[in-house]
């Protein structure tokens, strides 16, 4: 198990996993942006902004320094936007420890470049650091596992002594924290099962109905798992936790940012007018123009996604985008 770890990003899931780990009674250290943020977040032991109700644990202590609180630390936790990332990542490598674990919680994909969370750490990183590259992903909605509902996960390395670590530093009665090696699965499930969930969300404001829900999620998987699988992705992962799991979570639930965002869409707002009402960064909006990226590079097609596009960026009514989806040419499903 981990003896000290670091979450970089005093977001929702930052501060939530921060919190999981400290009463885990590792000691951790939550990286604030400022040192203004950090005394802020130190004096009210809890993330008003985010979290009012959750209070930080004893063993969590938040701190603007790098280099005082990398020095010693064995596990880095990123959980910042996906396009703040690669930022983040410059910023504290310096200052990394050899052997260090790298976690990316960051569920979303790079843009312009539709590069993975984990090759964006494999760019920055120096080479001795990426055995430690770990990523975790599944139906994790924060808000819930604050609240010791109990939960389920998937940490997902290319060594699996790095991935275990992390899975022993966040396992707990409330936590089940599973392993896999398929890291650009676990992070394509992660990030495209958003794109279904604003779809998802779509559906629901406009009233569609649970047999249309149940169908669109079904075929946003088989979309999810083509793309997965031309990206040297395991399928069997889009049927476990941070594919189906995740889908399930995020297509359901009020607590999800990209159903919001969906179902706003479907009301007529339009996406800079939701945007601007949103505290919380809406992964799928980024997710679906690097989704579309990737599959152009590898061939694959990718009709929610596109639709999904049109309906953010172009101006196309949900209502139209539905009737497209329902119009495209009669085929096998498999």
């Amino acid at each position: 198990m981990s003896k000290q770890a670091a979450i970089i990003g005093t977001t929702t899931w930052g501060t939530t996993l921060a919190i999981l780990l400290a009463q885990n009674d590792i000691p951790v250290t939550l990286l604030a942006r400022s040192e203004a943020e950090a005394r802020t977040l130190s004096s009210q032991r809890r993330n008003a902004r985010f979290l009012p109700d959750a209070p930080f644990p004893g063993h969590l202590s938040v701190s603007s320094e790098l280099e005082s609180t990398l020095r010693d630390t064995d596990l880095v936790v990123v959980a910042v936007p996906s396009d703040r990332l690669r930022a983040n990542v410059q910023r504290i490598t310096p200052h990394l420890q050899p052997g260090t674990i790298v976690l990316s919680a960051t569920k979303g994909l790079e843009l312009p470049t539709a590069r993975r969370m984990s090759q964006v750490l494999e760019d920055e990183l120096p080479a001795s650091l990426h055995a430690g590259i770990c990523v975790l992903s599944g139906p994790n909605l924060a808000k819930e596992i604050v609240q010791g509902k109990p939960a389920s996960t998937l940490i997902a390395g290319k060594d699996p002594d790095a991935a275990e670590i992390a899975q022993n530093a966040l396992m707990s009665a409330n936590f089940r924290v599973y392993t896999s090696d398929d890291v650009p699965g676990v992070e394509l499930a992660g990030a495209l099962k958003n794109i279904v969930a604003l779809g998802a969300g779509i559906g629901d404001g406009m009233d569609a109905g649970e047999n249309a829900k149940a169908a669109f999620i079904t075929r946003g998987l088989a979309e999810m798992t083509r793309l997965g699988v031309a990206a040297g992705a395991d399928p069997m992962t889009f049927a476990g936790l941070a594919g189906l799991g995740d889908v399930v979570a995020t297509c359901s639930s009020r607590l999800s940012r990209n159903r919001h965002v969906g179902e706003q869409l479907a009301k007529g707002k339009t996406w800079p007018e939701i945007r601007s009402s949103m505290d919380n960064v809406a992964e799928g909006v980024n997710a679906t123009q690097a989704a579309l990226v990737l599959a152009k590079n590898l061939g694959v097609e990718m009709p929610i996604a596109e639709m999904a596009s049109r309906v953010l960026f172009d101006g196309l009514s949900p209502r139209k985008a539905m009737t497209e989806l329902m119009s495209r040419p009669a085929r096998s499903e498999r």
